[in-house]
């Protein structure tokens, strides 16, 4: 049975924090696109209900409060807002999509 190896022996593990870097504001510097991403996983919806029409669609102007999509989990409707005022540049799911937290939904560019 070979003997425990004594402390010179074992590799020492870097225990140190990793630097990290400012975390980035949630609205990008004026006049750069903003992409909006999914604050949870769920179904992605463009619209209220099959029938509607969608809430927003390539080319449609924004404004902060506007509602882009709803994404639901168990039951829940939550509507994403768009947070900035812009123009949507880019719908990157489709309709009644699984989404994860973080994908990205939709772009909006500055008007």
């Amino acid at each position: 049975m070979p003997a425990p190896a004594s402390e010179d022996e074992v590799p020492s593990e870097d225990v140190t924090p990793k630097a990290t870097s400012e975390a980035p504001s949630a609205e990008p510097p004026e006049g750069e696109a903003m992409g909006i991403r999914a604050p949870m996983v769920g179904t992605f919806y463009r619209s209220p209900s099959p029938d509607a029409p969608p809430f927003v669609d390539v080319g449609s102007n924004v404004e902060k409060d506007t509602i882009l999509c709803i994404i639901e989990v168990m039951k829940v409707m939550n509507p994403i807002k768009a947070g900035r005022r812009g123009r949507v540049a880019r719908i990157a799911v489709g309709n009644a999509e699984t989404v994860e937290f973080g994908q990205l939904l939709m772009t909006i560019e500055p008007d």
